[in-house]
């Protein structure tokens, strides 16, 4: 789906989102300063004005350094065609709609089921939940949980491990 994206800094952008586990706010007002490319992290201020830091790995970087290099905008990320600010959340949402029906997907497939595949995958892949409620800037990880539903990966695992477990026990 963000193979589909035509403009390359929306493809950036939305790339940007889920491999970050961004909100679409916070994905399309970055400013350029929020890369640290010497200590490979991204500074993203979220909700309630809260700042997280994450880590930016060696593709992600690379990204973004090929989406700036179309602009070249001192200011922002992805910013608007007059270049005076970030682009406008609407239009990007635009893009991303058009690149969503060109694929195929139906409604239910927003910008932030994004940020929700990034949670999952990193479940997937082992990354224990309070690592994933930093990187996704909760408060509480029971708003982590929300984004966490067990994937089917997830419930081979488990009936393999508890398989384990119980062995020969009845």
């Amino acid at each position: 789906m963000i193979g589909a994206l035509k403009k390359p800094t929306f493809r950036g952008c939305y790339a940007l989102m889920y491999s970050c586990g961004l909100r679409h706010m916070e994905a399309v007002s970055l400013p350029v300063s929020a890369v640290d490319s010497k200590q490979m992290l991204l500074h993203v201020i979220g909700k309630r004005n809260k700042e997280r830091i994450l880590p930016l790995a060696s593709p992600v970087l690379e990204m973004l350094r090929d989406v700036w290099r179309t602009h070249r905008n001192p200011m922002w990320l992805f910013p608007s065609r007059e270049g005076t600010t970030h682009f406008h959340l609407t239009t990007a949402r635009r893009a991303f709609i058009s690149a969503r029906d060109a694929c195929g997907f139906d409604d239910d497939f927003k910008p932030h089921t994004l940020r929700h595949s990034f949670a999952t995958k990193l479940l997937e892949k082992g990354v224990d939940i309070r690592i994933v409620q930093l990187l996704l800037g909760h408060a509480s990880l029971r708003s982590t949980e929300i984004y966490t539903h067990l994937t089917e990966p997830l419930h081979a695992d488990l009936r393999r491990m508890l398989g384990e477990i119980f062995e020969g026990l009845f």
